[in-house]
């Protein structure tokens, strides 16, 4: 009797703006490579947000967008924004889709892997003798925070003077269900979390490492430190290696992780996974950079580790993630690179032309 084929999983692509169309594709390829590599029966769709989705359907993230999105079981997203949308209230900004595609997906805690292979250390802006060996991770909480606080808005004062505001609010679950996400992940590595906030000033701060105390007890297994976020951005480029896993809020963490980006050479290089209640979503660091769009020069390499991701975490093959892994290493490691990197010595190629040299990888694994 012959077993019945496992239904197909289904992925949902959202290309986005600028170089988002263009590092989609390679990583739509990697996909299909990859799962055929693996015996993995897939389905992919595909949607609109950001600045497309609003030029198309007059909403960042439109109810299209929002149907496909909840079929799927992983999202591979590449970038929001753009250069035309100038000073358009915050609902109609690209921006705005990103955020409710988070909120829809329930995507609390978002993961930046940053490790440094042999062959981009004399890439980094420092010293090989400081980069050589970093490998972290950001775990980022993405719900909560200046980003999604109430209220916000702009306006006057008493004096007329325009002003804007922002809320930083934090609850104690928020922060407790990023903290065990951050220790049970520091326990398949390292074993060790460094929690960043600025008690010192904020009530926030405060309560962030307040809630990580007591958290920490549940994992007497992994040490815990904490850092005020300004000596963690120094000690990121002073002693990458270190940190294991670096725990902190939303803003902190969007503006650490990509600091951390660069110790690799190029934001580019970058991927992550964020993991919610209603599915995960992967999308490289780097933002859509317009004024580079359509030119094959984007570095698709974020968006392939991303793909990576997405087989370790949506898609539990573990395998099919070191195959790609270990494809970018090697094509790296042959002296291939994009123009973000340096090329002193190396082989410059376009953002099409990588994925193929990635492809040539995992077909030969």
């Amino acid at each position: 009797m012959v077993a019945p084929a496992a239904s197909p999983v289904r992925v949902t692509l959202l290309p986005g703006d600028g170089v988002g169309p263009e590092v989609v594709a390679v990583g739509r390829e990697i996909l299909r490579e990859t799962a055929a590599r693996f015996s993995l029966a897939m389905e992919i769709g595909e949607g609109c947000i950001g600045l497309a989705a609003l030029e198309r359907y007059g909403e960042p993230f439109p109810v299209a967008t929002q149907e496909e999105v909840s079929r799927s079981r992983a999202v591979l997203l590449g970038a929001v924004g753009g250069e035309q949308v100038g000073q358009a209230e915050y609902a109609r900004r690209p921006e705005a889709g990103l955020l409710a595609l988070r909120r829809s997906m329930g995507l609390y805690a978002n993961l930046r892997p940053v490790r440094v292979p042999d062959a981009l250390v004399p890439l980094s802006a420092l010293k090989p003798a400081v980069v050589q060996g970093t490998d972290l991770v950001v775990v980022r909480e993405l719900l909560g925070g200046l980003y999604f606080g109430q209220p916000r808005g702009r306006g006057r004062n008493e004096h007329g003077e325009e002003m804007a505001w922002n809320t930083m609010v934090y609850t104690a679950s928020q922060v407790e269900r990023v903290a065990r996400n951050a220790f049970e992940l520091a326990r398949t590595r390292r074993r060790s979390v460094v929690s960043v906030d600025k008690a010192n000033v904020l009530e926030v701060g405060l309560l962030w490492r307040e809630v990580v105390d007591r958290v920490h007890a549940d994992y007497p297994d992994v040490s815990l430190s904490h850092q005020y976020v300004d000596n963690c951005a120094m000690q990121l480029v002073r002693d990458p290696r270190q940190f294991d896993v670096i725990l902190t809020e939303n803003t902190f963490g969007d503006i650490l992780s990509d600091e951390a980006a660069m110790l690799t050479g190029s934001i580019g290089m970058l991927p992550s996974a964020s993991l919610g209640s209603a599915g995960t979503l992967y999308e490289p660091v780097h933002g859509s950079a317009p004024d580079i769009a359509g030119l094959d020069i984007a570095n698709p390499v974020g968006t392939v580790l991303s793909v990576a991701l997405m087989f370790r975490y949506a898609l539990s093959c573990p395998e099919a993630a070191r195959c790609i892994e270990t494809a970018v290493d090697q094509a790296l490691s042959q002296g291939y690179a994009t123009r973000d990197l340096s090329t002193d010595g190396r082989k410059w190629v376009g953002t099409r032309e990588m994925g193929e040299r990635i492809l040539e990888g995992i077909r030969q694994s």
